[in-house]
């Protein structure tokens, strides 16, 4: 995937902060911390991973479906690949 690579950077860096987020997770839970915070932890690292997604997918979208390189056949698996995984992401 050409665009991750190009953006291999920005995206490691997105994911090391969701890393942050799940090991602050961990040790609030460890430590007992209150239900509300708790839960605002877990929303943020919802977010973080929707973004995350939405970032990937939009990369995806421009370079694999929006090719004038593609045929039509190459075109359609493409599509049916992202819904296959829009799918299982969205379960």
């Amino acid at each position: 995937m050409p665009h991750t690579i190009k953006d291999k950077k920005q995206l490691l860096t997105r994911v090391r902060r969701i890393k942050g987020q799940s090991e602050a997770l961990e040790k609030a839970l460890e430590q007992g911390v209150e239900c509300a915070a708790i839960l605002q932890q877990i929303a943020a690292i919802r977010g973080a991973v929707n973004g995350l997604m939405a970032e990937v997918l939009e990369g995806h979208i421009r370079e694999h479906l929006g090719s004038e390189a593609l045929s039509p056949e190459q075109r359609s698996a493409e599509v049916e690949q992202t819904v296959a995984v829009l799918r299982s992401y969205l379960k």
